[in-house]
């Protein structure tokens, strides 16, 4: 097929990245085609390497959010790190960071620090609150920041919240933190010139609560928890069927709503039905109408009333587990799946969204920690003798 075309291919990132949100961005970055050089802590590295042994004794969250980079092992504080810092950025189109609140600076990374030497370089900062105001120094995970946010209050039942099940918060700045780089790298291509961003979780999470925020516009009421249910549209969530399964429905309009009467719940006069005439009024209504639900479904298994719904057309799914996914057949149909090594051997791996097999989207391996430490020094002009020097001042 010839060489792939990778839109990004050229770029260099240089990443001091831990956890979630700076390396879930790095890995979009060279999913099309950067190299992305991660800096990690000697003998340790990243502290995502060690938060379970899920994937053939590797973690989860490593696995999927640092396949095709390579690992450097530099202890940032010792004196020789600063030389090899300033090799690694004089060959850098992008810096990402997402190191304690104000360890970028102490080390001369800041923008401002590396403007003048560097005019074309891109620095990305990922915070828990971003570089100024009263919270910028507050340690921020991202349960702390879904609470912070207001996330946790619209979310669980009425009884008590419930966190996302997945890292919500730091995929959300990760992904902001993916598209400013692009925009920057546009507009250095105009300009010539590199600039700052300044990625807070906490604002990608406020941005990502709007409706929310709208909803409760003005002192109104916010929307109440409604555990797996829409908490302002009405009927839209799970329902049990008579074989203990549960079917997820949505409807979004008074046509919709017409016919689920007419063709699913077979009771074509609720259509008329002033309890029900609005979403509005379903929405306050919701128990009453939820009986009259459950009561129909009761005769029916999960498969005949997904049957009826299709029939309607009326939006419906499953509550698949994480086994169903991982052999969802829409998966399977459209080639999602391809495979990428690891240290532990060859693992399954979703292509990026947007990207086919075609496309040829780079799948590089998991990398060992360390793996690429002597190949970069040996690249930033360190013979063998300096690097051993290095490692035996446990610098690298």
């Amino acid at each position: 097929m010839g060489t792939p075309f990778r839109p990004l291919e050229g770029v260099t990132v240089v990443a001091l990245e831990h956890a979630i949100a700076a390396p879930f961005c790095t890995r979009q970055l060279a999913d099309l085609g950067a190299r992305v050089i991660k800096i990690e802590r000697p003998g340790v590295g990243d502290f995502a390497r060690s938060y379970d042994e899920r994937v053939h004794g590797l973690a989860s969250h490593f696995v999927w959010t640092n396949r095709s980079k390579e690992s450097l092992t530099l202890d940032v504080k010792h004196a020789d790190a600063g030389e090899v810092l300033k090799r690694l950025l004089q060959k850098a189109d992008v810096l990402v960071q997402n190191l304690a609140p104000g360890a970028a600076e102490r080390l001369g990374l800041s923008y401002g620090a590396l403007r003048e030497r560097h005019p074309r370089l891109i620095v990305c900062d990922i915070s828990g609150y971003g570089g100024d105001g009263p919270y910028r120094d507050r340690k921020a995970y991202d349960l702390l920041i879904q609470s912070e946010s207001g996330f946790l209050s619209v979310t669980g039942t009425p009884e008590a919240p419930a966190k996302a099940g997945c890292s919500i918060a730091d995929i959300a700045a990760g992904m902001y933190a993916y598209s400013n780089i692009l925009a920057a790298l546009l507009e250095r291509g105009k300009t010539g010139r590199g600039r700052r961003i300044d990625v807070s979780m906490f604002e990608c999470m406020a941005e990502w609560m709007s409706y929310p925020l709208y909803y409760a516009f003005a002192g109104a009421e916010p929307p109440p928890r409604a555990g797996a249910a829409h908490a302002t549209i009405y009927p839209y969530g799970p329902f049990p069927a008579g074989d203990g399964k549960t079917v997820m429905l949505g409807l979004q309009n008074e046509r919709e709503w017409k016919v689920f009467c007419d063709r699913v719940l077979l009771r074509p006069e609720l259509a008329g039905d002033e309890r029900f005439a609005t979403n509005s009024r379903r929405t306050v209504a919701r128990e009453a109408l939820r009986a009259i639900i459950v009561e129909v479904f009761a005769a029916l298994t999960a498969e005949q009333v997904m049957a009826r719904l299709d029939e309607a057309q009326i939006a419906n799914a499953r509550m698949n587990d994480m086994h169903e996914v991982w052999q969802h057949a829409q998966l399977q149909a459209r080639r999602r799946w391809t495979a990428v090594a690891t240290p532990a051997g060859a693992i399954p791996a979703l292509l990026p969204p947007g990207l086919t097999a075609d496309d040829r989207p780079r799948m590089d391996p998991v990398p060992a920690l360390g793996e690429h430490t002597e190949a970069i020094l040996l690249e930033l002009g360190y013979d063998a003798g300096a690097i051993e020097k290095l490692r035996a001042a446990r610098a690298i």
